[in-house]
Parts: structure tokens; sequence; C-alpha cells
């Protein structure tokens, strides 16, 4: 089991602008009965510097991207290897977790702040989308276990380990570049079964490769997909309990909404109501003048047509030639007044009047005139 954890610390005086990478493994007696707990063994020792040195010495992990500020805060990424079960080559299952760990890890993202901007500002995860580590490539080991003079066996078994007479660790990339070398004692090799071995190892390389990132994606995938379930349910309690205060709000929307519906209804109402008398009038002078003219609620017409038939005709128009002007009168037709309607009867019998009046106010200042002319004749003839 590989665990990488990162912490902000100061870098080393000849590197003051890396970040620093460092392997720490752990042999429980959980995992075997000959490993002891508490001091680590001298092949706990051995393991971790083999895997140390393939990721450090080839520079798979970019240390420059880890400085935060030059000479004073840089990010320490730390490894911790965990033995679960001792089935046998541990280098490799090792140096596969410690890669897998790697390539999933994501450090917290941050920032400089501050007056002098040295200030360094670190923002957690629902704030800020962590960050991945930059990884050049994958250096993968293959062990190689050397049984009696002509046996060679890949990926040993903890049954071979026991009877091997040697082993040999190579750690290489998929462009085959040795990323480094490891043979701790034992039986001797040849140098033509050092580049077989090489050549192996190349192979099995580009298979463990594929096999990481294609594990490391489902994984990438499977995590996004619980980030999102996570929003979707955080989303769907917020809408479906609401808290106190937006209910409240949400009472009192519906209450202003269905205050506003009944003034609006007492509003109809009272205009129908209006409407309804409007119509009640209207109908009540059928064929008369309209219900807006206020001077016409109160009249009769069945009054008004025998006042005016009470009168008869019109008075008959008459000239005086001493003023020179013409008076004139038209007479209206001879129609019978039951025809007439009322407006049309009121507006001539006022204009009777008027025309009437104005006769009488003529024939007033004529009689004078008419007295004089007959006085002046009578002296003549005297």
């Amino acid at each position: 089991m590989g665990f990488v954890t990162s912490q902000l610390v100061q870098p080393y005086r000849d590197r003051p602008n890396e970040g620093t990478l460092s392997v720490f493994t752990e042999f429980s007696p959980m995992a075997d009965p000959s490993f002891e707990a508490g001091r680590p063994s001298e092949y706990a020792v051995e393991l971790g510097r083999i895997i140390d040195r393939g990721l450090r010495e080839s520079r798979a992990v970019d240390t420059e991207s880890l400085c935060v500020v030059a000479g004073k805060w840089v990010w320490s990424i730390r490894i911790d290897l965990h033995i679960l079960d001792n089935g046998g080559n541990l280098v490799d299952a090792a140096n596969v977790a410690a890669l897998a760990a790697l390539l999933t890890f994501r450090r917290p993202e941050c920032t400089l702040g501050g007056d002098d901007r040295q200030e360094v500002i670190l923002h957690p995860p629902e704030v800020r989308e962590p960050l991945p580590l930059i990884i050049h490539h994958l250096p993968i080991a293959v062990t190689f276990a050397f049984i009696g003079d002509e046996n060679l066996v890949i990926d040993p078994t903890h049954h071979e380990e026991a009877v091997m007479g040697g082993r040999m660790s190579v750690t290489l990339n998929t462009n085959g570049e040795v990323c480094a070398f490891q043979k701790p004692g034992g039986q001797g090799t040849m140098q033509s079964v050092v580049m077989q071995c090489l050549r192996i190892a190349s192979v099995k390389a580009g298979d463990i490769t594929s096999k990481i990132k294609t594990a490391v994606e489902s994984y990438n995938t499977e995590r996004a997909l619980k980030m999102v379930k996570r929003h979707t349910n955080i989303n769907a309690v917020d809408v479906n309990e609401p808290d106190q205060k937006a209910k409240q709000i949400l009472e009192g929307k519906k209450l202003k909404s269905e205050e506003c519906s009944v003034s609006q209804s007492d509003d109809m109402d009272v205009e129908q109501g209006r409407v309804k008398k409007r119509s009640d009038k209207n109908q009540r002078f059928t064929g008369g003048p309209s219900s807006w003219d206020p001077y016409s609620e109160g009249v009769n017409t069945d009054e008004l047509k025998a006042t005016l038939a009470s009168r008869g005709s019109a008075a008959v128009p008459m000239k005086l030639d001493n003023l020179g002007d013409d008076i004139t009168d038209e007479r209206k037709s001879d129609e019978p007044l039951s025809d007439v309607s009322p407006v049309s009867s009121l507006t001539e019998s006022a204009g009777k009047e008027m025309a009437t009046s104005r006769e009488k106010t003529l024939q007033d200042a004529v009689k004078p005139k008419n007295r004089r002319r007959k006085k002046k004749s009578s002296n003549s003839a005297v």
C-alpha cells in the first residue's frame, strides 16, 4: 500500500528552487512472521533505496515545480510504503504502488499574499481544486532471480526467493532508458545474461506502464463521478429541505399573492356592478339620449311630446322693410311630432322660444316709429 503526503518545508541550501522527495517503508509482522516491528531491517532499507533511486535519480518527478518561494518554502513529497502481505518480489510491488500513489496524488493549491508577497496562503479543496504532480516518465522496476547456473526467473515468488542464488533489479521506462540497477551480491552473472535481462525488462516495463495508466485513469474517473454525486446530493438537500428563513419568505410571497388576487377580484366585482347600472340606465332610455347626458336623465318623453303638440306649429316669419333686416324662421316638415325623437323635439322647442322672444323685441321697437309716421301724416293733412 502506497500513501503520499505533502508538507511545506525549507529547501536544501544547495537546491533552493527544488522540492524534496523521500520514500519510507514499513515491514510489519502481519505481512510476514520473519519481519520484526520497530527498527527497519536491512532488506527494508534496501527496498526503500531502490525505489528512491529509481524515482529521484531519474528525475521522474519535477521537483522544480514544487518550489513556492525560492530559498524559503518548497513542497516536500513523502511516500510511505506499507507491506501488507509478503508474496515475493516486494521491490516490484512497492514500485508499482509508489507510482500509482504519485499519479493519483493532489496537493493543495497555494498563493502568495501579504504586503511583501512572501506570505503563503493554502486553499482548501472546497475553494480551489488541488493540483496533481508533474511526472515526466514512469520508472518501472523489474526483478530477476537466478536459481542454479542456467535458470532465470522473472518476478520471483516467496518460495522462489527462498532457494535463489542471486537477484538483480533493473529500473527502466518505456523509452528503454535505464534509471537504476541493483545487484546485491550473491551469485555472479555474465555480461550476456545482464543484456538479456535488460531486453526482457524493457518489454515488461511497457506492459506494466500501460496497466498502471489504465488503473489510474479508472480511479480518476470514479473519483470524478463521486464528486459529481456529492454536489448533486447537496443541491437536492438545499432544494427539498429549505431552512426556516426560506420557508418564511415563501409563505410571505404566497400571502401577498393571495391578497393581490382578492383585491383584484373585488375591483372586478365593483366594475361589473357599475357596468350593470349603466346597462340598466341605457335600457331605461332606449331610443332616447345616452346615459352620460346629465340633463336628460329626468326628462319624460310623453310629457314633452304633449307640450310640443299643444303649442302647435312654429311662428310665421315676418319682414321688416324699415330696418332692412330680414328675419326668417324656417318651418319644419309636416311630419307629426310623435315621430320626432326627444332630443330633436327639445332642440326645436328651444329654438322656437328664442325666435318668438326676438320677434317680440323687434315688434316693440317698431311700434314707436309707426306712431311717429302716423302723427306726421295727420299734420300734413291738416
